[in-house]
């Protein structure tokens, strides 16, 4: 990769510039179980809890975490494959936008309803692919708006747009064939989020960095509305609900009882140009999209370093999560 462009005088060169390729699976999280054969590297990551008195069974359980890429070493692995400009201070970007702990709290809480129903199975499938560069919760070519980009626009280069969706239909194939499994045996399926602490709205072009940094100074940050600690992102915007009922009830209740501030559709809604909306729409009443205020799940909230999850606080969050899930299967 040459260059990027000129933002702040800094070049891409230190992390973006190797064409080395690295085939190496990301690592499995330190409390999670071995990943399953399916997983494709540096694109999905399929971790398979299995129930103690559990049969080989389609998972009752699937937990889909489209934002899985959190680590540093996702954004510059994919980097390193890629030959195109890019903006010089990208990697900023990634590491505020990417959906920090929101992989561990899919495990810890796949992990606590496998252990209250041991007879069932659950799976957690972590994307690997940073949204940097392509969103795997997006329909890519979708026209509609209203979200940001599934294929960003610095994305110019014909072989990385190649690259990226090749990956990007790698993952959606595998993600739809596990929601159909899942819902046809009257499992149910999360789609679990972090978001930011504060609703900042900034233009997606080669000044994001540049425009963020300014957000993220003191005495600014502090203008912007704070987030709900949980939002049950649940409804399209002409408001009809396709959630599961029983999930969205139980899972507006346990998260109360922690007790954490709990709003429906208050940052965006069921959008038609994600992917959460698809599934959401091909298994009705099965599914509950969420997100969770990422300051509740990190040990500190660092908008321009690598973040790491807080398993205490993801436990916190994770044991209401499963209580939801656990709840919503035997209603």
């Amino acid at each position: 990769m040459s260059p990027g462009l000129p933002i702040d005088g800094i070049c891409l060169s230190g992390f973006l510039c190797a064409k080395k390729r690295i085939t190496d699976k990301a690592k499995p999280m330190t409390n999670a179980p071995q990943s399953a054969s399916a997983s494709i590297a540096e694109v999905v990551e399929v971790i398979e809890i299995r129930g103690t008195h559990a049969a080989n069974a389609p998972p009752q359980l699937l937990i889909e975490v489209p934002h899985g890429a959190t680590r540093t070493e996702h954004f510059t692995t994919l980097a390193g494959w890629l030959h195109g400009d890019y903006p010089a201070d990208l990697i900023d970007f990634f590491h505020v936008n990417t959906d920090v702990g929101a992989p561990e709290l899919a495990v810890r809480t796949a992990e606590r309803f496998v252990d209250a129903l041991p007879n069932c199975n659950a799976v957690v499938l972590r994307c690997l692919i940073p949204r940097t560069f392509i969103d795997c919760n997006r329909i890519i070519d979708d026209t509609k708006g209203g979200m940001t980009p599934g294929l960003h626009a610095w994305v110019k280069d014909p072989r990385d747009k190649a690259l990226l969706l090749g990956r990007y239909h790698a993952y959606r194939s595998l993600v739809e064939r596990m929601f159909a499994e899942t819902c046809a045996v009257g499992g149910h399926a999360l789609m679990v989020h972090s978001y930011a602490p504060r609703n900042i709205e900034v233009p997606v072009d080669d000044r994001i960095v540049e425009q963020l940094r300014k957000a993220y100074q003191k005495g600014t940050i502090e203008t912007f509305p704070l987030r709900p600690s949980i939002d049950l992102i649940h409804a399209t915007p002409e408001g009809v609900s396709l959630a599961s009922p029983a999930l969205l009830a139980h899972a507006q209740r346990t998260f109360a009882a922690l007790p954490l501030d709990v709003a429906k559709n208050s940052t965006y809604p069921l959008h038609p140009s994600t992917l959460a909306c698809s599934h959401s729409l091909a298994h009705p009443q099965r599914t509950l999209c969420l997100e969770v205020r990422r300051d509740l799940l990190v040990a500190e909230f660092t908008p321009f370093a690598e973040m790491r999850a807080d398993l205490a606080k993801v436990d916190h969050i994770a044991k209401a999560l499963a209580l939801a899930a656990i709840s919503a299967h035997g209603a």
